[in-house]
């Protein structure tokens, strides 16, 4: 894949502009991800549920996912929802600031405030904002320590 930005400074507006063969999963999740890195229009939103009703958040607003139980659940800083998606369903389809962090969670990472190491069991991660936390099996440590250094920020770098 090739990247490429020109400077036009007579556009009204930034432009994106995708050229494939053909459009496959991979340019479909690309489109999702540059949309909802801009939040606009088109902007990948996750249908969840609670006490009856169906919300749709956009993933920048969801700390973390955890699987329980058989179950999904979505959390925010100030609220639990839960999902029909599984984890590997949502891994498929969310950008790539969130990242598997344990068999049974994929968080977040623009929001991460301190991370908690612990070298012989599971590390914990808090969030900015709230006194929610996760846990981080230490086989995944390092991706998650990888993706900090080099861009799971909430301006739209990313790791890969």
């Amino acid at each position: 894949m090739k990247i490429r930005i020109e400077i036009d400074e007579k556009a009204d507006e930034t432009e994106v502009t995708i050229r494939c063969r053909e459009v496959d999963e991979q340019v479909q999740r690309l489109q999702r991800t540059i949309a909802a890195a801009h939040g606009g229009e088109g902007a990948a939103r996750i249908r969840l549920q609670k006490g009856g009703k169906e919300y749709y958040l956009p993933p920048q607003d969801i700390l973390f996912f955890e699987s329980a139980n058989g179950r999904t659940w979505a959390h925010t800083e100030t609220e639990v929802f839960e999902t029909r998606l599984r984890l590997y369903e949502l891994e498929d389809m969310l950008p790539h600031s969130f990242l598997r962090v344990s068999k049974s969670a994929i968080i977040g990472t623009a929001k991460i405030y301190p991370i908690e190491r612990n070298p012989v069991g599971p590390s914990v991660v808090q969030f900015r904002g709230t006194h929610k936390q996760i846990s981080v099996s230490r086989q995944y440590y390092r991706l998650l320590q990888d993706k900090m250094d080099f861009g799971g920020t909430e301006h739209g770098k990313q790791a890969k």
